[in-house]
This record gives C-alpha cells, sequence and structure tokens, in this order.
C-alpha cells in the first residue's frame, strides 16, 4: 500500500484530494496537513512514501517543505500540485529534489498515474509548465536579494528589513539598488512583484 500524506491549507481541496486518491486501491492517505511546518513534521514521525503539497502556505511553503525532506534525505517522493503556473517555481522545485510538478486543474487520473511513476523513479513535470521554466529564465537574483525583495513584498521598511538580515540600512538600499537594475523595475515593490510573479520568492 503506497503511504500518502496530502499537504493543502483549503478545506475543501484537501478533502477532495484525499477522497480521489483514497479511491485508488493500492493507495492510503494516512495523514494530512495545512501547512508545510506541519508535514515536516509529520514525515519525520510517521512512515510516508509520497508527499502530495501545494505551494503557498502558511508557515512554510511547499517548496520550503520539498528543500527540507531533500537536506534530511528522508525517502519520501513530493509531487507539487498547484494552481501557479510560474517557471521559477519550476526550477526551483527541480533544484528541491520534488519528483513531480502537477497543475491542479489536471485529469483526477493523471495523478493516481503521477504517484506511481514518480515511486518507480521517475520525474514528471506537466509540459505547459517546463515551457513556462524555460520563458522565464535563470534567476539573477541573488540569495540576499531574494531574502530582501520577500520582506519588501510584506511592506516592511528599509529599517525592518536591516533588523531583521543584521545589514545596514545602507548595505539594504545597495541590495535593493542592484535587484532594481537586474529587474529593470523603478522600485522595490515593483522589483518584489516581478521576482514574485516569476517565481522567484
Amino acid at each position: 500500500m503506497i503511504k500518502i500524506l496530502v499537504v493543502e491549507d483549503q478545506a475543501m481541496v484537501l478533502g477532495a484530494l484525499s477522497a480521489l486518491i483514497d479511491l485508488e486501491a493500492d493507495m492510503s492517505v494516512v495523514g494530512t496537513a495545512t501547512n508545510g511546518l506541519e508535514a515536516l513534521q509529520r514525515c519525520e514521525s510517521e512512515d510516508i512514501n509520497v508527499v502530495i503539497s501545494d505551494i503557498e502556505m502558511p508557515e512554510m511553503t511547499g517548496l520550503e517543505l520539498a528543500q527540507a525532506l531533500s537536506k534530511n534525505q528522508h525517502p519520501a517522493k513530493v509531487i507539487i500540485l498547484t494552481t501557479f503556473s510560474r517557471g521559477g517555481y519550476v526550477r526551483r522545485a527541480l533544484d528541491a529534489s520534488v519528483s513531480a510538478y502537477l497543475l491542479k486543474d489536471a485529469p483526477a487520473s493523471d495523478l493516481a498515474k503521477c504517484i506511481r511513476l514518480v515511486l518507480s523513479g521517475e520525474t514528471i513535470i506537466a509540459p505547459e509548465l517546463m515551457r513556462d521554466a524555460w520563458q522565464s529564465g535563470t534567476n539573477p537574483l541573488s540569495v540576499k536579494e531574494q531574502k530582501i525583495l520577500a520582506y519588501a513584498l510584506e511592506g516592511k521598511s528599509t529599517e525592518e528589513i536591516a533588523k531583521n538580515l543584521y545589514l545596514s540600512q545602507g548595505t539594504v538600499r545597495n541590495y535593493v539598488h542592484n535587484c532594481c537594475q537586474k529587474l529593470q523595475t523603478k522600485n522595490r515593490v515593483e522589483a518584489a512583484r516581478q521576482a514574485k510573479a516569476k517565481g522567484w520568492l
């Protein structure tokens, strides 16, 4: 029996996914979680073969969950199931050793087939997502720049960003200037929104 953990912060979607998977004779949803942190804790304490996760969730995103599982060398295969077709997300997912990346509007039969394929060692990425990943290009932002823009997206001031990252305000302004130059934007909010839209944050 394939033991599956479903991670989704929307209760209706979580219930529907779990019900669909339980219809398969060789699969069983042994647990659910509403954020990545909760899912990580369950994976560390339970026998899980496959994690099916959304991306954008509170506490810890699906991509951060995949990165943590990969870093901990957890054997569970991770399938990202999301509504977001952002090229940067696909690249980050592959870097995090995600086994599959599918859109939520794919047929239910595709998900069951995908689960069996990833357990046999396959990597599955929806064709339209691969196209978006190719078109979005390589993420030009450094890790520090990504963190600064993520804080900017939350509406934090230069002073708050500097304090959170243990940097001087001048250094933060320099990073923001570099981000705007790389993304050809006028200000940090515009830069943050563009980076988010491409899946780089």
